[in-house]
């Protein structure tokens, strides 16, 4: 799949099929630095005790910026046709990525 409208300036971008197929997720979790964002993506089931980033993305403050304007216009546009979202959930998840537990 690609989108080219043949115009100058365009750019030509292509999805293989594997992505195209999307993978689902319900938690994001950011973490940042002074020179990037990291958002990693997990679907968190149910009473399962652990899970798995199913992807990462890697953004520049200037890109993770554009990407919060594009979202929440994206979100307004959505909400004007649907309705407001509603936050039905508020879901604490413990951290635990792996690595040693905390002990004070």
């Amino acid at each position: 799949m690609s989108v080219d409208n043949n115009q100058p300036n365009q750019l030509n971008i292509e999805i293989s099929e594997e992505i195209a197929d999307g993978t689902y997720v319900n938690l994001a979790i950011i973490t940042h630095s002074h020179a990037e964002f990291v958002v990693d993506f997990v679907n968190v089931m149910p009473g399962a005790p652990k899970s798995k980033v199913k992807s990462r993305i890697i953004l520049t403050p200037f890109h993770a910026k554009r990407l919060l304007k594009a979202l929440d216009e994206n979100i307004e546009k959505f909400e004007d046709v649907n309705g407001t979202i509603e936050d039905k959930e508020a879901i604490e998840i413990p951290f635990n990525f792996g690595g040693p537990a905390a002990e004070a």
